[in-house]
């Protein structure tokens, strides 16, 4: 879970790791937020915002950029993201497109990558 070993995994941090793990929806770190202080009320909005970006950093959480907003993802596989220019939704994309399946290009080995797609939904297509 947590790579370094010096660092404490503490309640507060287990609770948005373990929120953002379980769900689907890539919130942002205000619904992060309004998730977490229902357990923990005592949680600033300030201590939730560094807690995203430490575990952004550390490569325990994905951070994945919508209209100019970050939204957080607690799958860390390689994946794509697909964007519904309707509803504002994002659904994870695990298909075997030929580029997500690549891990060595021309230029070197593929270690990580973010790759978006946009366009309408299913539900919205209806």
């Amino acid at each position: 879970m947590i790579t370094n070993k010096k660092e404490r995994l503490t309640n507060q941090k287990r609770i948005i790791l373990d929120y953002l793990k379980s769900t689907k929806c890539h919130p942002c770190a205000e619904e992060v937020y309004f998730f977490v202080q229902k357990k923990l009320p005592q949680i600033s909005q300030g201590t939730v915002y560094r807690i995203l970006n430490n575990l952004k950093e550390k490569g325990e959480i994905l951070e994945i950029l919508s209209g100019g907003k970050s939204r957080y993802d607690g799958d860390t596989s390689l994946h794509g993201h697909f964007f519904c220019q309707k509803c504002g939704r994002v659904f994870d994309v695990f298909e075997k497109c030929k580029i997500l399946r690549c891990k060595k290009l021309k230029v070197g080995i593929v270690k990580n990558y973010q790759i978006y797609f946009y366009g309408i939904c299913n539900n919205c297509k209806k």
